[in-house]
């Protein structure tokens, strides 16, 4: 047996089709391709049919997809916990009342508790709700893995009977009511025009963004080399290098492209003696906080979940979880872990879900257990376990709240959105069964 020498590529096969030899010089995953053209066909779809009903096009706008990039950000931060869970071939039915539950608490904190110890304004309520959150987020998540690892009570059960629980312990902290206003520091997490970057920072972060791209593909080169395996053509690093800078650049122009609300740049340009001009103050709004948190929560996921024992231990409990225990991997206090896990990125949504509303009540986050999972099995990941991404549970988030957005715009009603999603669902499900029986027989 011989090794493929530093700089190999694999042999193409004769009159390969020039589509199949470039997906296969560039190793893009084909389904990763085909969330990405769902996602471009509901947007154009929509956009179009706006476009034509009203004479104008509503959803591809910087205003609709800033607001897009905001409201999928609480679900694609959990959708990546809950790839690991389906992964374990588990469920987590109780992240949407962990939501609920959470943010009254930390709602009730910061209204009624830490003011009348620390004093209104007080800077460190806002630190001291989100310590709170994370970790009451991580000892529910650690309590129900401990029922599924150590008293071998099915996950599904366990969960389904957490959802009823904490959304009812929701309701009983605050007895039904909304508590507002949350400190003004905290809300910033939820986005707007002052809880985002703006601009000049947003282009900073991009440029930092093209040079990880490029520094990623020039490390995962050099470890191909280190362990002799077939390097991809450079040909293509340099398209996957231009393409995904151009990517990041075009969505950084989307984000500085829609400004600040007349008034809340009238009132800021008052405040701080800038004269208006004739035509208005245009302020860029830039990335929202709640889309960075999500992004950072992507790429430490995808290092998780790829780069680290404990991500492998994840995928060889999922891949057949009986040699993974004869292998002496510790399966129970894995699954601690992952559940554990998946309550810390609840929290971090209840956080940002309660200060884009700037307050806190029982029924938030309902629902969104089933977004979550759709997410997930879009993006990818198999309720057979053993496989999935995490760069797909956030493009599944993306695709589920661009269906909801776009509905919205069109004024359907939420019955006809929670339809729609459970349709996308089972198709979802459908098409993983369809692809798994497929690839078998191949």
């Amino acid at each position: 047996m011989t090794s493929a020498a530093p700089g190999a590529t694999s042999a193409a096969p004769p009159n390969e089709p020039a589509i199949r030899r470039l997906l296969r010089a560039t190793e893009i995953d084909t389904r990763m391709l085909g969330m990405i053209g769902a996602l471009l066909l509901i947007w154009v779809g929509f956009n179009t049919y706006m476009q034509i009903a009203s004479g104008e096009g509503l959803f591809l706008t910087p205003r609709n997809l800033w607001n897009l990039s905001v409201q999928t950000s609480s679900i694609a931060i959990m959708a990546t916990g809950m790839v690991l869970i389906i992964v374990m071939r588990h469920i987590d039915l109780s992240v949407g009342s962990i939501i609920g539950f959470v943010s009254t608490i930390i709602g009730v904190a910061q209204v009624h508790i830490l003011p009348a110890y620390l004093g209104l304004e007080n800077p460190a309520i806002w630190i001291i709700a989100v310590v709170l959150a994370l970790t009451l987020g991580a000892a529910i998540g650690a309590f129900h893995g401990s029922l599924v690892a150590y008293l071998g009570i099915p996950a599904f059960i366990v969960t389904l009977g957490a959802q009823l629980f904490w959304r009812g312990a929701a309701w009983w902290v605050t007895t039904g009511q909304t508590i507002s206003p949350l400190d003004d520091r905290f809300a910033l997490i939820g986005g707007g025009p002052q809880g985002s970057i703006g601009a000049t920072a947003s282009w900073a972060l991009c440029a930092v963004a093209c040079a990880a791209i490029v520094l990623g593909l020039y490390a995962g080169r050099q470890r191909r080399a280190r362990f002799r395996f077939p390097q991809r053509p450079m040909w293509a690093e340099y398209l996957i290098g231009v393409v995904g800078c151009l990517l990041v650049a075009g969505a950084t122009a989307i984000m500085n492209a829609y400004p600040w609300p007349e008034r809340v740049a009238a009132a800021y340009a008052e405040a701080n003696h800038i004269p208006v001009p004739e035509g208005g103050l245009f302020i860029s709004t830039g990335y929202a906080i709640p889309v960075l948190i999500a992004l950072v929560i992507g790429v430490a996921m995808t290092f998780l979940a790829r780069r680290t024992r404990f991500g492998r231990y994840v995928y060889a409990i999922g891949g057949n979880p009986e040699a993974a225990e004869l292998a002496g991997i510790n399966t129970r206090r894995i699954t601690v872990l992952v559940f554990a896990l998946m309550g810390v990125l609840a929290a971090v949504a209840a956080c940002i879900d309660s200060a884009r509303l700037d307050s806190a009540t029982n029924v938030l986050g309902q629902f969104d257990e089933l977004y979550v999972i759709a997410a997930a099995v879009i993006g990818g990941t198999s309720l057979a376990g053993g496989v999935g991404t995490i760069y797909g549970a956030i493009i599944g988030a993306l695709v589920i709240q661009s269906l909801q957005s776009g509905m919205v715009l069109l004024g359907f009603d939420s019955a006809f959105q929670q339809m729609v999603v459970g349709v996308v669902l089972v198709g979802a499900v459908g098409i993983d069964t369809f692809y798994r029986r497929r690839t078998a027989k191949g």
